[in-house]
């Protein structure tokens, strides 16, 4: 089988986890030099980034871009996951809670907050993820962190027993949906948890761009990076430079970049020192 070098989006579907998708993939597309970028809960459906061969050297900048999503938040009832796979720990009435005060207490989220993540994340502690601490017995509490929410916005409120409320978050890397429900329920005074959770957007993909995860698409390096990183069209000795490790003369852009030849992305660079420097090198020069 031909080396391809670039992504798949995958929509993942509810039930299995992200490293199952890779599994899967290694296996498809015959290598075992394949990614994700940004873990998604079993429960969790929507856009998976994976990085195939040397597009595994891109996934730290795709993780680190803007995320979007669309949730279920139930209120008036909590639960030990803060989502509807953990056990109840309390349930309260929601009678008298209206759409206005659901709506100003959201509002609150929006720009750079401070948040707990839920404690079965995948956050590490010593070493360990915290999902394996709380298994295994033990209460675990984590630090918050800054996260930046750029928009959210409720996009239907549903009454029963329990209240349900759809909402359309923007946001950072780092930020946690499960924590903005739990938190919500907790300023309410009811509790709450997430029901559902679909991720629409990792920058620069979205849903018009998955594929099936049994029949993968691999999309070629250079054709995904615009809206990611600023590229630079580099001549053949530049190229030569760049495949032994040289610098070469600095870029217009800041921040990492990549270098291009003839269409091919050879190389990650970025300005140092007043020259562009290579983080990664893809094609060596032949002999």
């Amino acid at each position: 089988m031909t080396r391809i070098d670039g992504f798949v989006v995958i929509d993942k579907p509810a039930g299995i986890t992200s490293h199952d998708v890779v599994s899967r993939l290694r296996k498809v597309l015959g290598t075992r030099q394949i990614g994700h970028a940004g873990t998604l809960d079993p429960m969790a459906t929507g856009v998976l980034v994976l990085g195939i061969n040397n597009g595994t050297k891109f996934l730290q900048y795709i993780v680190s871009g803007k995320k979007r999503y669309q949730a279920t938040i139930r209120l008036g009832e909590s639960r030990t996951t803060d989502d509807k796979d953990g056990e109840t720990i309390s349930t309260k009435s929601v009678a008298g809670i209206k759409p206005e005060q659901i709506k100003s207490e959201l509002s609150r989220f929006h720009g750079e907050i401070d948040q707990i993540p839920s404690s079965v994340s995948a956050i590490k502690v010593n070493g360990k993820r915290a999902y394996q601490r709380v298994r295994e017995g033990e209460v675990v509490e984590l630090k918050a962190r800054k996260v930046q929410i750029f928009n959210i916005e409720v996009l239907e409120i549903r009454t029963g027993e329990f209240l349900d409320l759809d909402i359309d978050v923007t946001c950072s890397a780092g930020t946690y949906i499960r924590a903005i429900a739990r938190d919500l329920g907790d300023r309410l005074g009811v509790g709450g948890h997430l029901t559902a959770l679909r991720r629409s957007e990792v920058q620069p993909f979205t849903l018009n761009d998955v594929t099936d995860v049994d029949k993968p698409v691999v999309r070629p390096l250079a054709d995904s990076l615009h809206g990611l990183m600023s590229q630079r069209n580099v001549s053949s000795d530049e190229k030569r430079d760049l495949s032994f490790g040289r610098t070469i003369s600095p870029s217009e852009f800041q921040g990492p970049g990549v270098a291009l030849f003839d269409g091919d992305v050879i190389a990650i660079i970025e300005n140092k020192e007043e020259r562009a420097q290579p983080l990664a090198v893809f094609m060596k020069e032949s002999s």
